[in-house]
């Protein structure tokens, strides 16, 4: 779905609104991009489930959303407008060029409205972005992000492990056991 310079770019992002530290890694290495664009080439990308008929009129917070737009066209087009203001305002960089301060001072300007991108709703754009990020952080890993169980380990969630009954009268004790996605655990299905 994405090209590799539209992939390059949200893969700095997500490492911005994730960044990597003592606790883990960032949202990078965890696969968010990787899960952003699947989701995007699916149905959630061409809003198969979502009402795209006239009129579009500016809703309240409430109401989400009206835009004849899909998620993948809104993707695409926030990280093209993106990518021409870097280009324009920093000397022909891209914003995966940038460093991590100037990277995270232009995110956090068009979080909270202070910076607009040509042709595209930017606040709006950043939201996508950033949702579509900790869905990745913390989706299953079969859907291409939270590689290695990031996310749960960070938080301490077990994951889809089908049967709790060892853990059940043990209030109050950690949670030892590693965490498992609906695809079970690396290992599970090797060969013996």
């Amino acid at each position: 779905m994405l090209t590799l310079a539209e992939a390059a770019t949200l893969e700095a992002i997500v490492d911005r609104l994730i960044p990597p530290d003592e606790l883990g890694p960032g949202g990078r290495e965890a696969g968010c991009a990787l899960f952003i664009d699947r989701q995007l080439a699916g149905p959630f990308g061409r809003s198969e489930s979502l009402y795209l008929l006239p009129p579009f009129l500016d809703g309240t917070p409430e109401q989400g959303l009206q835009s004849p737009l899909t998620p993948a066209v809104r993707m695409r087009a926030g990280l093209a407008a993106l990518e021409a203001h870097c280009r324009a305002a920093f000397v022909g960089r891209a914003f995966a060029a940038l460093p991590p301060a100037g990277q995270d001072r232009l995110l956090s300007e068009i979080e909270d409205g202070t910076r607009s991108l040509a042709g595209v709703n930017a606040r709006a754009w950043f939201d996508l972005v950033l949702q579509m990020t900790m869905e990745g952080f913390f989706a299953d890993p079969i859907h291409g992000g939270n590689r290695q169980m990031a996310g749960w380990r960070l938080i301490g969630f077990p994951g889809a492990r089908y049967d709790y009954r060892d853990w059940v009268e043990r209030h109050g004790a950690a949670y030892t056991l590693p965490p498992v996605g609906i695809g079970g655990r690396p290992g599970w299905h090797d060969a013996g």
